[in-house]
């Protein structure tokens, strides 16, 4: 008999109810509001409870990655496994994961619960509809979208310019056939024809505000700072214009709300929100991590791809908007990945090849030089696979090791957090004399905003120059003049290319007024990604007797 799938393996987990899980992480009797007997919500009384509460502040650490491959790094599996291994050593640790996108789960990426003997359950929930948050973000955003419409079509009073509405509409899937859409067509009552567009959910502007706020209250302002378009004078229209933040934070009353569930091994994990990091920040929300930091002592958290965009998005957006420091960061990597950065090719991985591994090598060392440009040494995961040779393995640890960074060969997906207890140990021991101040952002708030995305391409992605269009420096003059110099940027590009010397070509620039920084559109990046010649929807069914297959 072969080795059992993940989703196997989640299916046989041993859960225990949540309310114990809420237990476990010190919440009332009440504080915890069950979606059925494995996953609940955090009670908004709860949440205030524990973040006035200043008397117990946990450490918070990073787990970033090389550049992702169809190879796998492992990056959530090692985030889960550390979360494990910090509880399997005595210390109460929590793990703060973003929620999946049905994007990826039915394209090509898959889930995000992690693999192996290091899970978050119940794996299929939690990749699927979960508990409705990304439907809330979805009707939320889509209300403002009708509403601005709605606006339109009875006088348009605000005076909108119909050819600079920004505001587009989502939905939680890859279709590349609703990129551009023309809305309004039909009958004088069917609305004003303009053209528009699709974007995945998990770009909206709406996602990334309840990812950065702490209160309801400061998520109504937020949504009300939104701008959803221009008027010919290009003067900015925001959401409050038209009076949706009301109705829209009544759809996001629970969504804002952090959702618990347990590893495999029953220890506590928040799951919420999950922008991408490539067309977005790509963390999870602040309040479900510094609800998690009041709770516990480590808190075990990830950035999306790369340390290139999610763990410097992670400490330029984030960090600097939710004053947080991360005591220790964690770089995982694989042998397999790293040869395929060397130009290996996938149906090569599984043999010794030290020139491949040699050349992709440089791809780890690109990322631990950037960590240390935030005043972090990280320490390296290298997640073991059966195939690579203790050579393989010796060359990776010899490569780090010569960068200025520890590491650690971890089994926990084979082995569960017994299989990380040394790099869990290390982790404490660093988090515990490490001092805060050396801990620094990339740029100051009062660079100009070129200025920023110049920065992060020069020194994290290693370009040689950034090419922007009269177009694009002219609307970022706007933002300037509008009183959003102080912003940090969010460049949405590949998560695949981290090669020196190239030219990053900035097409579009779009000011996120509500969730509080710029985004910066690179290359042919798309917001509405589409689906490979063969999605993961074709292998995904329901049995005859109600279990969902093939979700990985």
């Amino acid at each position: 008999m072969g080795k059992a799938s993940d989703l196997e393996i989640a299916r046989a987990a041993r859960k225990i109810g949540i309310g114990k899980i809420g237990e476990k992480l010190g919440l009332s009797v009440d504080g915890l509001i069950p979606y059925g007997g494995d996953k609940g919500k955090v009670s908004g009384s709860e949440v205030v409870r524990w973040m006035s509460d200043s008397s117990r502040v946990g450490k918070l650490v990073l787990v970033t990655a090389i550049n992702p491959t169809p190879a796998g790094e492992g990056k959530t599996t090692t985030t889960i496994g550390l979360g494990d291994g910090l509880n399997r050593i005595g210390k109460q640790a929590v793990i703060c994961l973003r929620e999946p996108s049905l994007g990826p789960c039915f394209g090509m990426k898959g889930g995000a619960t992690g693999g192996g003997r290091a899970q978050v359950v119940p794996m299929e929930e939690i990749n699927l509809h979960f508990t409705g948050d990304f439907h809330a973000v979805t009707s939320a955003h889509n209300l403002l979208a009708a509403m601005v419409d709605n606006h339109i079509h009875f006088g348009n009073e605000l005076g909108i310019d119909t050819r600079r509405v920004t505001w587009r509409r989502v939905m939680d899937m890859n279709d590349r056939a609703l990129r551009q859409v023309v809305v309004g067509l039909g009958s004088v009552t069917d609305g004003v024809p303009r053209q528009s567009g699709f974007d995945i959910t998990v770009t909206s502007e709406i996602m990334a505000i309840l990812c950065l706020c702490e209160n309801w209250s400061e998520m109504r302002d937020r949504l009300a700072n939104i701008i959803v378009g221009y008027r010919q004078d290009r003067s900015p229209v925001f959401c409050r214009d038209v009076k949706a933040e009301g109705a829209m934070s009544a759809l996001l009353k629970d969504a804002f709300l952090p959702n618990v569930v347990q590893t495999l091994e029953n220890n506590p994990a928040f799951v919420h929100m999950g922008p991408f990091a490539n067309i977005a920040h790509g963390c999870n929300s602040v309040i479900a991590t510094k609800l998690a930091l009041h709770l516990s002592d480590f808190v075990v958290t990830e950035a999306g791809f790369g340390a290139d965009l999610g763990a410097e998005k992670f400490i330029n957006i984030k960090c600097r908007k939710a004053n947080l420091i991360p005591s220790v960061v964690v770089i995982v990597a694989t042998v397999r990945a790293l040869k395929m950065s060397g130009g290996v090719s996938k149906d090569e991985l599984d043999k010794e090849d030290m020139a491949g591994l040699s050349a992709g090598c440089e791809n780890l060392g690109m990322h631990i030089e950037n960590m240390n440009l935030f005043g972090m040494k990280p320490l390296v995961a290298i997640n073991r696979f059966l195939s690579d040779s203790d050579a393989e393995i010796q060359q990776v640890k010899g490569f780090a090791e010569s960068r200025g960074a520890e590491t650690f060969l971890c089994t926990h997906w084979a082995d569960g957090s017994a299989g990380i207890e040394h790099l869990s140990r290390r982790v404490v021991e660093l988090a515990e004399c490490r001092a805060e101040q050396e801990f620094r952002f990339l740029y100051p708030d009062e660079m100009p905003l070129l200025e920023k995305i110049e920065t992060v391409a020069k020194k994290i992605y290693r370009a040689s120059a950034v090419e922007t269009t009269a177009t694009v420096r002219k609307h970022l003059a706007e933002f300037e003049a509008n009183g959003y110099r102080n912003l940090p940027v969010c460049i949405a590009r590949t998560q695949y290319a981290l090669a020196p010397g190239f030219v990053l070509s900035i097409r579009e620039v779009r000011v996120l007024a509500g969730a509080g920084f710029v985004v910066a559109v690179a290359g042919d990046i798309m917001t509405m990604p589409g689906l490979p010649r063969h999605p993961a929807g074709e292998s995904i069914d329901l049995s005859t007797d109600g279990l969902i297959e093939g979700l990985f």
